[in-house]
């Protein structure tokens, strides 16, 4: 079920008015119910693969369980292996046999041999990478003592399965969503209401701004050979603010849903593309995802602890495993090659961690030093993001040579009008840049003007929104 369609507009008020009015008396009940409907909306894109969400809720909730019940540590490790085994497993064989079987072939018809190699027809389960790495999370925390296993099966499943951030994220930690499942629930006004908020600004970010690029980002990607390099150029930009607006707006509706539940998500974006440097840019993009790497794979390998060589190592490592998770393509290890090689200067001059506050803290305005800095991180992005949208690694070298050609002073020959949407966005988001989400206006104490911004957006939203599109992570 997509946030983007009228199932869901009639889905969320339904779930609403059921979780709050009539299954409101007892905790337990509110879990059951929250269950039920999130494997609803998970089975109406494909009941088939509720199994698949089911067993690995099963198996990891009866790993921690054991986990704790045993004192030998080598118990504990084995009962962990089978929790990664089941979810890396998953993974493996839905995501990636096609992937390495393929490979396998090419590599020895490079070498001069024919061989035949098995493929699987199946259809990637959407959310896969996204609530896998929710349990297995909740497995090795409790492996490292960090929690106590539940023994409340409705809790858990319901946690796994949480059907606002299931498909898409945030990917949250176990030490974080799941208590919320122990503690009553009170409606809270405020909560609720900025939760609206967030969920108009995710709305507006998919619907206008994402999926208007979406239509000349498929026209130019498709046909590039036909375009000029400016409208190349134009493209690139279009599909890094279509992957923006679609996924944060996945994010922002996600967290936005959450709290007219009471529950609180992580914030999955902070404003990335006002960015000094590629270290600044990967704290604030899919923060979910980058702080799971960072504390089950980055630390765990040494993380920045060792010389030099461990740096580069596993600072490769985090990159390359992180273009992986996103797809089972060449073009996605480049994409994260690119950001490896992007983040090494950094890394190696010790300047990863200068640029942790807000860009202009306390003004409304840059400098020029913050808009070279940031106008540097978005273009090296942009280079990357045409990895990422290619349909493989040559289209993707060819599109970018074509951009660095003599007619790159050319006017473009595409539609502009996603511009303005861009404009708008970028507008919205710097004024609330210290915020969570671009409609957090609550310094904004006149009510009229509030409410004015409200009714634009929402307009905005149904005079230019395109058509109904899936979000761009569902494939992951």
């Amino acid at each position: 079920m997509l946030f983007n369609s009228f199932e869901f507009l009639i889905f969320l008020p339904i779930v609403f008015l059921l979780y709050w009015f009539v299954f409101n008396k007892k905790l337990n009940t509110q879990n059951l119910l929250m269950l039920i409907v999130s494997y609803v909306f998970y089975g109406w894109w494909d009941w088939r693969f509720l199994s698949l969400i089911a067993f690995s809720s099963f198996i990891d909730f009866y790993c921690g369980i054991y986990i704790e019940r045993t004192l030998e540590k080598k118990i504990k490790k084995r009962w962990l292996t089978i929790s990664m085994l089941v979810n890396l497993g998953f993974l493996g064989v839905f995501k990636y046999f096609n992937f390495f079987s393929l490979s396998l072939k090419e590599a020895f018809q490079s070498l001069g041999y024919q061989i035949d190699t098995l493929t699987l027809n199946v259809i990637l389960p959407v959310g896969i990478s996204f609530y896998t790495f929710q349990t297995m999370s909740y497995t090795i925390d409790v492996y490292r003592n960090k929690l106590k296993p539940t023994k409340n099966p409705i809790a858990f499943f319901a946690f796994v399965s949480f059907f606002p951030q299931l498909v898409a994220g945030p990917i949250e930690r176990a030490t974080n969503l799941l208590p919320q499942f122990y503690k009553k629930r009170k409606f809270n006004y405020k909560k609720a209401v900025d939760g609206l908020r967030q969920i108009l600004w995710g709305l507006f970010k998919k619907i206008v701004v994402a999926d208007n690029c979406a239509i000349i980002v498929n026209q130019i990607f498709d046909n590039y050979t036909d375009y000029n390099a400016s409208s190349l150029l134009i493209g690139s930009l279009f599909f890094a603010f279509q992957i923006y607006g679609d996924f944060s707006g996945y994010s922002d509706i996600a967290i936005g849903t959450a709290r007219l539940f009471g529950f609180n998500l992580m914030q999955n974006f902070a404003f990335p593309y006002f960015s000094r440097d590629i270290a600044e840019f990967w704290r604030r993009w899919h923060i979910s995802l980058s702080t799971w790497f960072r504390d089950y794979v980055y630390i765990p390998l040494g993380g920045s602890r060792g010389g030099t060589w461990m740096k580069v190592r596993n600072t490769f490592i985090i990159f390359i495993v992180s273009g992986f998770w996103h797809g089972a393509n060449w073009t996605f290890i480049i994409w994260g090659t690119l950001n490896a090689i992007y983040f090494l200067p950094l890394l190696l001059m010790n300047k990863n961690r200068v640029n942790t506050n807000t860009v202009a803290e306390n003004r409304l305005f840059i400098n020029i030093k913050e808009l070279c800095q940031i106008s540097m991180t978005f273009f090296l992005t942009l280079l990357a993001w045409v990895f990422f949208r290619a349909e493989s690694v040559n289209i993707a070298w060819s599109y970018i040579k074509a951009i660095f050609s003599k007619t790159i002073l050319d006017f473009p020959s595409i539609d502009l009008k996603p511009m303005l949407f861009i404009l708008i966005l970028i507008i919205v988001e710097w004024l609330n840049r210290n915020n969570k989400h671009g409609l957090e206006l609550n310094k904004i104490i006149y009510t009229p003007l509030r409410w004015s911004i409200y009714i634009f957006i929402f307009c905005l939203i149904l005079l230019f929104g395109a058509q109904s599109q899936s979000f761009i992570y569902f494939q992951f």
